[in-house]
This record gives structure tokens, C-alpha cells and sequence, in this order.
């Protein structure tokens, strides 16, 4: 009796065993089949990158539907140098000045000096930033501005023809600027100021603007 008491003890602990592994399956089958349907139903939210407000303007406010980017481009940093130069001739003079009649004031004239070269440098800075220059297949666009920044395009088809000019700074480093001069007087001017490699980039306008007048594939749409 003892014998088959046990047996039958051995025999109810292993098929209670099965039974709770059987159970075990089952709830982490259920668990995995729910976390599969719920990401079908409610798939990660993925956050939308970060735009430059560069980049926002551009989509937003100024490339149109079907158009197409060929050539972004800013000037040259040395606009930021070119453009403090006249603020640092200025803060010498004071400088100096103070030197020879307010002696006992000198220090009056050099922290006038630096706060003008500071501040027409910060200028500067700024009005880079704001500026950019985009050719696509149906526009050229200048945009131009600190704090309301100002937007001028010319269709492909109306420029008659781009001039390439330097002035003397500007050709010591190797940087020009290009006149976009459109057919008729409705258009006003576009100039892209004191821009890095100015001949290539007046060629690659030159054949933009041809292609759009011959119907090409780029600026076809106008």
C-alpha cells in the first residue's frame, strides 16, 4: 500500500508539473501575441527631426511643389572680416586720438573702440547668417535679412544674362560676385556678393538659365 501511495504521489507532482509548464506557454504565447498586436495596432511614435530655421523657410515659404535644388551657397566668411574693417579703422582713430588729447582718459577711447569693433562685428555675423543663395531648376533666389529676412527670386526664363565682377579685396582671396540681370525691368537685380569659386559658379547659372530656355529637363515647369 505504502508502495502504490507513493507511486500514485509521483504520479499526481509530474502531471501537475506539465500541467503548470503547459499554463506558463500559454500566458507568455498570450503575451507576445498581444505585444505583436499592438504594434501593429499603435506603432512607435518616432519624434520628426529637428529643422534649422533655415531649412524651415525653405520648405515652408519658398520651395515650391515639384521643385528641384541644384545649388545652395552663402558668401564667404570674409564678408564678416571686409565688413568689420571700416568699424576697426574708426576705433583706431579714436584710440589714437584719445591718445594725443585725453591722456588721462585713454581708457575711455579703447573701450569705446572695442565696443564698436564688437558690435559692427556681431552685425556682421548676423547679416551672413540671414544671407543665402539658392538656384533651382525653375528660380534664382537671393534671401537676404537679420530679423525679417527678405526673399527675391527671378524666374530662369526672364534672366537675360549674369554678369561676373570683383572688386580688389575680393579678388587677393579669390572670391567674386555675380550679377543677375534679368530682360526686363520688372524684375530688379539679383547680386550674389563676394561668393567662394565665383566662375564656376557663374557657369553652372549660365547653363541652368539655358537649359530653362530651351525647355530643357530643369526649369521646364515655367
Amino acid at each position: 500500500m505504502n508502495d502504490r501511495y507513493k507511486s500514485s504521489r509521483i504520479k499526481r507532482f509530474w502531471r501537475t508539473r506539465r500541467g503548470l509548464r503547459a499554463a506558463r506557454g500559454s500566458f507568455v504565447a498570450a503575451d507576445a501575441c498581444q505585444a505583436v498586436v499592438g504594434e501593429a495596432v499603435a506603432p512607435a511614435v518616432v519624434a520628426p527631426p529637428a529643422m534649422t530655421s533655415i531649412a524651415t523657410l525653405l520648405t515652408r515659404h519658398i520651395v515650391r511643389d515639384g521643385e528641384i535644388i541644384l545649388l545652395t551657397l552663402k558668401p564667404s566668411l570674409w564678408t564678416i572680416f571686409f565688413s568689420t574693417l571700416p568699424a576697426v579703422g574708426l576705433a583706431l582713430i579714436i584710440m589714437i586720438g584719445a591718445r594725443l588729447w585725453a591722456q588721462h582718459h585713454v581708457h575711455i577711447g579703447v573701450e569705446i573702440g572695442m565696443m564698436l569693433i564688437a558690435g559692427r562685428a556681431a552685425w556682421a555675423v548676423l547679416s551672413w547668417t540671414g544671407k543665402l543663395y539658392l538656384l533651382t531648376d525653375m528660380r534664382i533666389v537671393r534671401i537676404a535679412g537679420v530679423f525679417t529676412p527678405q526673399i527675391h527670386d527671378i524666374p530662369l526664363r526672364k534672366v537675360a544674362r549674369t554678369r561676373l565682377t570683383a572688386s580688389v579685396r575680393e579678388r587677393l582671396w579669390r572670391l567674386g560676385s555675380i550679377e543677375i540681370i534679368p530682360e526686363s525691368d520688372h524684375w530688379p537685380w539679383s547680386v550674389w556678393q563676394t561668393i567662394p569659386h565665383p566662375r564656376q559658379i557663374d557657369e553652372t547659372i549660365r547653363r541652368t538659365v539655358a537649359r530653362a530656355k530651351q525647355g530643357g529637363c530643369h526649369g521646364g515647369r515655367l
